[in-house]
Order: structure tokens, then sequence, then C-alpha cells
């Protein structure tokens, strides 16, 4: 370094003898002077505003799928992965059934992303079993406590067709059983009624009995006129 802006001093300080010459010209050239005191200022109006975000933790972004493993040994492979969070120090572990595993686990640095904020991605693999439970548990100081991120398989596209033109099936089946059923034993009434009325023997006819009325008000009248008309019918 030749030569440098010393802002505490308000002046241009040169460390060599070149340096020296450079800083004399420039200490007298008044708009780079005034330029220089400009950012002096703005950084002493800014650099507390800095300081304070810097003390105050980001949350990460948790996010957890699924993935192939690399190896032959298990066929699946989960990822979780934290994103933007501040300070850099975190911790991320695999929880089966709420016990601790590092078999078969692995993780990646804290990574910058160039804007005071980092990521890291963990990856276990494993092989799924029936009822068991996979949590990836993450530690930072944003957190309060330990925040833990339960696995949820996503059902097969596939198997939900399947179960879906399965269900449709069944239930078409029961509708045309149920048709089926409704059609049979109408046509055999109407069957039995066409050979009744056809049938020349009349004593394979159902026996007929009058229809007995109740004696009521609302009936005579009814059973006046039949009698005419029975009365009428035998005088004739």
């Amino acid at each position: 370094m030749l030569m440098q802006y010393n802002s505490t001093l308000g002046k241009v300080t040169g460390y060599t003898k070149i340096g020296e010459k450079g800083a004399a010209i420039l200490n007298k050239y008044q708009e780079f002077m005034t330029h220089e005191e400009w950012k002096t200022r703005l950084c002493r109006k800014n650099s507390q505003l800095a300081f304070n975000g810097l003390l105050n933790p980001v949350e990460p972004d948790i996010r957890l799928k699924s993935g192939k493993a690399a190896s032959s040994k298990h066929p699946d492979m989960l990822i979780c992965s934290a994103y933007d969070f501040y300070p850099k120090q975190i911790r991320v572990t695999w929880l089966r059934d709420g016990k601790e595993t590092t078999s078969d686990v692995t993780s990646t640095d804290e990574l910058s992303n160039g804007n005071w904020l980092y990521q890291i991605h963990s990856y276990l693999e494993y092989t799924p079993t029936p009822g068991e439970k996979v949590t990836c548990m993450v530690e930072h100081a944003s957190f309060k406590k330990p925040m833990l991120y339960d696995w949820d398989p996503v059902p097969d596209p596939g198997t939900i067709n399947k179960n879906a033109v399965g269900t449709a099936g069944l239930v078409l089946g029961v509708f045309l059983l149920v048709a089926g059923l409704i059609y049979y034993k109408r046509t055999s009434c109407v069957t039995y009624l066409c050979s009744l009325r056809s049938s020349p023997d009349s004593s394979t006819r159902p026996e007929t009995r009058p229809v007995v009325y109740q004696e009521s008000s609302a009936l005579l009248p009814v059973l006046l006129v039949l009698n005419q008309t029975e009365v009428s019918s035998t005088g004739s």
C-alpha cells in the first residue's frame, strides 16, 4: 500500500516515498478531499445501524424433502436444508422415533450467501420403516428452543389413482347389482299377473273377496248409489 486516506487526521498519508509524493498532491486536490469527507460522514452515520443489525439473529428457513440415495445401501434419502440464517453457528441433527442418529448422515459446512446470511444442508440415507417417525431438529440462536420438523411422506400419485379407480369400480358394481335386482323383481311380478289373466280356469284365479265398507257418514251416499244400481239392474 502506497498511501491511504486517514479519516482521523482528515488527510491522505503516504507510506513510501512515492506514496508521500502522491499524498501531497491529493491533499491539495479539494474535490477529492470533499468526497472523502462525505464518505466518512456517511460511514459513521450508518455504522451503528449495521452493527445493530448484526446483533439481531435471523431465523432460518427450513425445508425438508426427499431424494434418491447416492449409495445402494439405502433406497431413500431425506434432505434437511436451512436457508438465510444469521449468525453462522447452527446445529442440524436427525431423530428416528425420538432418538438422535448419526449413522448414514452427512452435512455441508455453513455456506455464505454473500449477504451476511448463510445456508446449510444435511442428508440422511435410510430405509423407510412402516410407522417410523423421522425428524429434523434445528438449533439456532434465533430459536428459543430446538425446532422439530417431522417428515410427512406424500403418497405416490400412482397409488392414489389406483385406489380411486378401485373405489369407483366398487360403487358402480353395487349400483348395477341393485338395478338388476329391481329389474328382476318387476319382470317377475308382470309375468305372474299376465299368466293369471290369460288362464281360462277360474279356479286358478285368486279369490275375489267383497269389499266391506265401514259404516260412516262419509260413505252413506256411496252405499245408496250402489244399492240403486243393483236394484235397477235386477229389475231389468
